[in-house]
């Protein structure tokens, strides 16, 4: 994430969508002004300091003070506030109600992810990871279970508070494929500054090859409503996907891992985290049906593979201190790797 979030050009600068995009033509017009009246600030210094006498004078004068300190700043920030809002129409433009819609709640210190139908019911859920398709406008409800959070992903849109009791909408949409960082924009706490997101943007063919492997992984273990969405995906389309519809118990067991899921069990993690297809039913941490498969750990903090996760388990607390996961070091390297080793499989 860090690559996706703090490469060069800076992602506020780099629009990778229609509502990015109209930020950035403001962003470099507030640059550009900031710099001409720098400009003014520093020629009126110099000319108070050192310029001649006559030029002293008259920048003490009364026409100077009403012509620069009271007709140019309101003539020039009433043009630009209108030209701004004028600009970023498009991001407060009414919610159609067609759009695809994916809740997003904020958490000390992650984000909760739910992919809806257009019902409004929950048919994939996630954490600190969104999949979105080119070319197709996204609405984000966003909601926050304790503090304010704020949502940003600079490549794709602006951004928006998500506020505790209230539901907030934001319009996305990419024009490019690709992997974009994002952020929580408003200080929530300790470890704010660590609470960060991955947005991936699939061609249409792909995304749909995504959703279909999602939901055909929820309906191998019994759940109806993914596999109602999983018979529009043309059989053509799947050709090339991973199989992921063996059940969780069979690919663990040919696998050799039921120790590491007897552990995640048997250690309390089952309290906390859901996984899909298990006893493991817990709702105060993210949602880990998919974890395999994510990019990041820790919301956006460690990249996803094997040591990562092992270092994670057991001492999350030196990683990312205060956050509500406690570190599990009562457990044997070995223990580690084969929780982890379990949980790579879970995509």
């Amino acid at each position: 994430m860090t690559e996706a979030l703090w490469g060069w050009p800076p992602p506020v600068l780099d629009p990778a969508g229609p509502y990015s995009q109209q930020v950035t033509v403001l962003a470099w017009a507030l640059f550009g002004l900031g710099v001409f009246v720098t400009a003014i600030v520093v020629a009126a210094l110099w000319i108070a300091i050192k310029g001649p006498a006559g030029w002293k004078a008259k920048l003490g004068g009364e026409r100077a003070v009403w012509i620069g300190g009271v007709a140019f700043p309101g003539v020039v920030l009433t043009a630009l506030l209108v030209w701004g809002l004028t600009l970023t129409a498009n991001l407060t433009e009414p919610i159609r109600g067609d759009e695809m819609r994916i809740r997003i709640t904020g958490e000390m210190w992650w984000f909760r992810v739910q992919y809806l139908d257009q019902s409004g019911a929950v048919v994939i859920e996630d954490a600190n990871e969104i999949h979105i398709p080119v070319n197709q406008p996204v609405v984000l409800e966003l909601e926050s279970a304790d503090v304010i959070h704020s949502f940003w992903v600079p490549h794709l849109s602006g951004k928006k508070d998500m506020i505790p009791g209230r539901r907030t909408l934001l319009r996305i949409e990419a024009d490019r494929a690709g992997e974009f960082g994002g952020v929580c924009a408003e200080y929530c706490g300790g470890q704010h500054a660590l609470m960060g997101f991955v947005a991936i943007a699939h061609e249409e063919i792909d995304y749909r090859r995504w959703r279909a492997a999602r939901t055909d992984r929820l309906a191998s273990v019994g759940d109806d409503q993914p596999a109602q969405e999983r018979q529009q995906i043309a059989p053509a389309e799947r050709s090339g996907m991973a199989s992921t519809t063996s059940s969780p118990r069979a690919s663990i067991e040919d696998a050799g891992l039921v120790s590491g899921r007897d552990l995640f069990m048997e250690s309390g993690c089952a309290a906390c985290h859901r996984i899909a297809g298990t006893e493991a039913n817990g709702l105060a941490g993210p949602d880990l049906t998919h974890v395999g498969s994510r990019r990041t750990l820790g919301a956006g903090i460690l990249p996803n593979h094997r040591g990562t996760m092992i270092g994670w388990i057991g001492d999350s607390q030196s990683i990312k201190p205060g956050n509500r996961m406690p570190s599990y070091d009562m457990l044997s390297a070995e223990e580690l790797e084969a929780i982890a080793i379990w949980l790579e499989q879970q995509k």
